[in-house]
Parts: structure tokens; sequence; C-alpha cells
């Protein structure tokens, strides 16, 4: 996990912004996504494989934040 630890905190959370919103027009992938699990439609791999693309920034942010929490001294 120290992989985790040795990314710029500024670089992932612009990162995971960015993922999260695009492609920005005509609708971000990760709302196109939920609304086709809603449906019963997200079966596709291409598809599922994209939801993770697009959530895998995200995700190592959470790491990175649960890991600089629990190493922090609580005071």
């Amino acid at each position: 996990m120290a992989f985790v630890d040795r990314i710029p905190l500024p670089f992932l959370i612009i990162i995971t912004l960015f993922m999260l919103g695009a492609p920005f027009v005509p609708e971000p992938h990760l709302v196109e996504k939920a609304r086709m699990l809603a449906e019963g439609t997200l079966t596709r791999p291409l598809d599922i494989f994209d939801v993770f693309w697009h959530l895998l920034p995200a995700a190592l942010l959470g790491v990175r934040l649960i890991r600089m929490r629990t190493r922090s001294p609580s005071g």
C-alpha cells in the first residue's frame, strides 16, 4: 500500500474529480452507468469495466485518506 502513499494528494484529488465527471458532455459515464444499473441493462463487460475505471481514482483517494487518518496521532 506504500504506492498509494506516494501519490501526491492534490494530484489524486484532481484526477478523482476529473474521472468522476468525464466525459462532461452530454453526461458523465457514471450517471449513464448508474441509470443502466437501475434499469438492469448494465451487463456488458465493457460497461462494467468502465464503472470500475471511473471509480478507481476515488477508491485510491479513499484508501489514501483512511491511511492518513489512521497514521496521524489522535489528540
